[in-house]
């Protein structure tokens, strides 16, 4: 039996408030528990998005009444609220830029308003961006002209490693994260997957990039699931929304990369725990820990996920490695399946005192 950290998903979409038949944060945070993750930090496009004192204390009050696991939230950045949201950012888990189309209404297409969120928002508190391509090097030469630290959420692309890259040996406050599904999958899967199904911002790449993601991992600091979760009906209909749910199979998939040497386990573990820890300034969550069947090879169903989508780009995939009991601040909290600790049980992150 193998035992980790309780692992932090630094980047998850709850849909709540407004599109709980997808998920909310009772669903979400149970399917955290199963993937072996003891906290997530939920992003802020939601209907309505979070982006001032009210929609947090919202999502918040939310959370604090359903969510399984401990958590924090993320604020949007918007066109006009660059001198507002400052005073939330010790409530917050850090403020999130959409400079790239996604899911929800937070894009920021002025380069002026970035400039402005760069500005105002407290050097000291996570800074994340949504920015592909083009994008990204705008961003990234923005983040290095303002000497600030800047986190760029989901790197996809062979050109956007090296740009990040390039930038930490010049000395860059940067950091970055990964996708298991950029990891693991690529465009050659979407036949197989399906058009709709298929559909995620940043979409899936070419084997090229995937190769260039591995090549460069030492560049990457944190791994994040997006665990962003549609139903089947939306994703096999005209107009499907892009996002996976990955709660549940990210460290199956991370733990099969490790028997397949892929990486180490060491690496591992700070890429899903030490780092996130340390870039999102988190506090210890004392006595938690997640027990590992490491020799368990078993494949994965969406049907038997905890997650409301009930769906997987994975399906059917061996993977080895099977979270078999998480414990949470003293309490089991899952154990063979079966989340075990009663919604509300999760703490706000950002509340505790550091």
């Amino acid at each position: 039996m193998l035992r980790l950290p309780g692992l932090i998903d630094p980047h998850v979409h709850l849909r709540e408030p407004g599109a709980t038949y997808k998920e909310d944060w009772k669903s979400g945070t149970a399917a955290a528990l199963a993937g072996g993750f003891t906290a997530v930090l939920a992003m802020p496009n939601t209907a309505p998005p979070i982006c001032d004192e009210e929609t947090l204390s919202l999502a918040l009050t939310l959370a604090g009444q359903k969510a399984h696991c401990d958590y924090a939230q993320f604020v949007g950045a918007g066109a006009d609220n660059a001198s507002k949201l400052p005073t939330l950012a010790n409530k917050a888990a850090g403020m999130k830029m959409y400079l790239d189309q996604t899911y929800g209404p937070l894009r920021l297409t002025d380069q002026a308003a970035w400039r402005k969120h760069f500005e105002r928002w407290p050097v000291n508190k996570p800074l994340c961006v949504h920015a592909e391509g083009e994008t990204l090097a705008a961003a990234l030469k923005l983040a290095v002209e303002m000497k600030r630290p800047v986190h760029f959420c989901h790197v996809s692309r062979k050109d956007e490693i090296l740009l990040i890259r390039a930038a930490k040996e010049r000395g860059a406050p940067v950091t970055c994260e990964v996708a298991p599904h950029h990891l693991f999958l690529t465009e050659a899967d979407i036949p197989t997957i399906g058009s709709g199904r298929s559909e995620v911002r940043p979409r899936l790449a070419s084997l090229a990039d995937q190769k260039a993601l591995w090549d460069n991992l030492d560049a990457v600091d944190c791994f994040a699931s997006d665990h962003a979760p549609h139903t089947l009906a939306e994703k096999d209909g005209a107009t499907p929304p892009p996002g996976f749910p990955g709660l549940e199979t990210a460290l199956p998939l991370y733990l099969t990369a490790v028997n397949q040497d892929l990486l180490c386990l060491e690496e591992l573990i700070d890429l899903c725990y030490t780092n996130p820890r340390r870039i999102f300034g988190l506090p210890e969550q004392p006595e938690t820990w997640v027990e590992v069947d490491e020799n368990a090879v078993w494949p994965i169903y969406g049907e038997d996920l905890h997650s409301r989508a009930g769906w997987t780009p994975f399906e059917g995939r061996l993977v080895q490695g099977r979270v078999t009991r998480v414990v949470l601040r003293g309490e089991e909290v899952f154990k063979d399946g079966q989340v075990l600790s009663q919604p509300g049980f999760g703490c706000d992150l950002r509340a505790i005192i550091q």
